[in-house]
């Protein structure tokens, strides 16, 4: 199935998402033939179970899905709309074939049905026909909230993607709602956005090395390719390096999520992610020289992608300090199962609605 997925998918994007495209979602516009031909494909409604309206497709098969949406720099909310989906038909609610969007940050209560707070940073808000969030009280409830019926204050990352906050003054009914059940984490928007991102930046990683690959092959400097000079190589295979251990740790929390999100795979996969995002960004950055900064030229829009995806539901500081946590919690007895099979818990935010991000590390 995931090969199915991954050759559709890629297929697609390459025939629709064009640097015209990109420039103009950056400038605020909405593409919707990209996104009706999602819609089509059925790609919107794959994470939710068939009896929930969806395909019934795991993660482990999805982990192609949004690494090569990240690879072309999909200007549209096909990760978030996957998870929003996955986590509507975990609850026991209809999955929705239309963009929707999950809130990483919230504060929300929920007093006879009706919602009251406010949304922070939420992707791609402003087009959004619902917002997945976490009410809090007694007891944790998803709710999926009109973002039309909210306040907005619209954002950006550093890349051009919609990260808007929204307002609930008065009392609104939501969309849909449900207790959390008992075997999907409190925590599950926060993981599962990390996990997402971890994805994408696979596949931007990807392309980025791609890009600089064939840059240096036909960049002819002194007579030669630069790809023969020693130290544009060195610097690629940096590069493949980080690309490589990136895809690997992201396909594994992938799998390793099929029957709950594990905080510990997502959380190994993020810092492995943040670090490369760093690397590899400036690297090819090095290797294409000023051209590859210009607005015309396509790695700008991945590595800018990249240096916000790092940041987003949970930053490199964010995550190395719950895995230390976690790791010295555990006690020395607990270090060799962690480094070799991952058997580490994570212990919980102390409030998974809202999470305040601790400053990115250089």
């Amino acid at each position: 199935m995931r090969d199915i997925f991954e050759s559709t998918l890629d297929r697609l994007l390459t025939d629709l998402v064009t640097p015209t495209v990109l420039r103009e979602c950056e400038s605020g516009a909405w593409p919707s033939t990209l996104w009706s031909a999602l819609e089509e494909s059925g790609f919107a409604l794959a994470a939710a179970s068939e009896a929930m309206g969806g395909a019934g497709a795991g993660w482990d098969d999805l982990y192609v899905v949004v690494r090569v949406a990240g690879k072309h720099a999909l200007p549209l909310p096909l990760p978030e709309t996957l998870l929003a989906n996955h986590l509507l038909a975990r609850c026991g609610l209809q999955a929705h074939n239309e963009a929707l969007t999950i809130a990483p940050r919230a504060q929300l209560s929920l007093e006879g049905g009706m919602v009251r707070g406010q949304l922070f940073d939420v992707p791609w808000g402003r087009h959004a026909a619902g917002v997945l969030a976490l009410a809090g009280g007694r007891e944790p409830t998803l709710v999926l909230l009109d973002p039309k019926a909210a306040r907005l204050i619209a954002k950006q990352n550093v890349a051009g993607e919609p990260r808007d906050d929204f307002f609930f003054d008065s009392a609104t009914p939501p969309i849909a709602s449900t207790p959390l059940p008992a075997d999907l984490s409190p925590e599950c928007v926060w993981l599962g956005g990390a996990m997402l991102r971890c994805a994408q930046s696979a596949g931007a990683l990807e392309a980025a090395l791609e890009l600089s690959v064939q840059y240096a092959t036909e960049r002819v400097q002194f007579g030669k390719p630069i790809a023969t000079f020693q130290a544009i190589q060195h610097q690629l295979a940096v590069m493949a390096e980080h690309a490589s251990c990136a895809a690997v740790t992201a396909e594994a929390a992938f799998v390793e999520s099929v029957d709950g999100f594990s905080a510990f795979a997502i959380g190994t996969a993020k810092v492995i992610s943040a670090e490369a995002a760093g690397i590899v960004a400036s690297m090819a950055h090095a290797v294409h020289g000023a051209i590859g900064f210009t607005q015309e030229h396509a790695l700008q829009h991945l590595t800018r992608r990249l240096w916000s995806w790092r940041s987003e539901f949970g930053n490199l500081a964010h995550w190395c300090q719950r895995l230390g946590q976690a790791t010295c919690e555990g006690g020395s007895g607990a270090l060799w199962p962690t480094i070799t099979a991952g058997q580490l818990e994570l212990p919980p935010i102390a409030n998974p609605t809202v999470v305040n991000e601790t400053k990115q590390l250089p």
